[in-house]
């Protein structure tokens, strides 16, 4: 998946799809149980000598929530925006910091893509908002059904205080 400077500067735009299989991002993550390949839509426009791409990357993930443990499917949508300038004979040092300089032609933006999925996976993936998750004394899943454990809380300062009462 590239870009051409030349090429873009003549056409003004070109509208890129594809579907990237990637593994990368989802090295050492327990919580991601499986994934689709990224579907790439994206519009790269030519303006003032500098190069925008924009546009969403969609991904399904089979996730383990991280409070129940249970897997669940999500659609997630990430929005995509870099912009690349060729680098410039002399350093501009009025030159946004967020524009990526790239030495020739062309660019690959497939090690972007990757960073974006990176970066808009879920931290802490939960199979709703509203998830109670597992009791901690008898480890029943609390959306399923309550398990009526006691449950008290104490301030563990207080906890040698809570000891000596209970031995009288």
């Amino acid at each position: 998946m590239q870009i051409r400077f030349m090429e873009l500067s003549l056409k003004g735009q070109v509208h890129m799809t594809e579907e990237l299989t990637l593994t990368e991002p989802f090295e050492g993550r327990q919580d991601i149980l499986g994934h689709g390949p990224v579907h790439v839509d994206l519009q790269a426009v030519y303006e003032d000598g500098a190069v925008k791409v924009n546009g969403t990357l969609t991904l399904d993930l089979e996730l383990s929530c991280s409070r129940c443990l249970s897997h669940t499917n999500q659609t997630i949508e990430l929005p995509f925006e870099e912009v690349f300038m060729q680098k410039p004979e002399e350093e501009d040092p009025d030159l946004d910091e967020d524009i990526h300089l790239v030495v020739g032609d062309k660019v690959d933006l497939e090690p972007y893509v990757v960073e974006n999925v990176v970066v808009g996976l879920p931290y802490i993936p939960l199979c709703d908002e509203a998830c109670k998750g597992l009791c901690p004394v008898c480890g029943e899943n609390r959306n399923q059904r309550d398990c009526g454990c006691k449950q008290e809380k104490i301030d563990p300062r207080l906890a040698g205080l809570a000891d000596f009462f209970n031995k009288e």
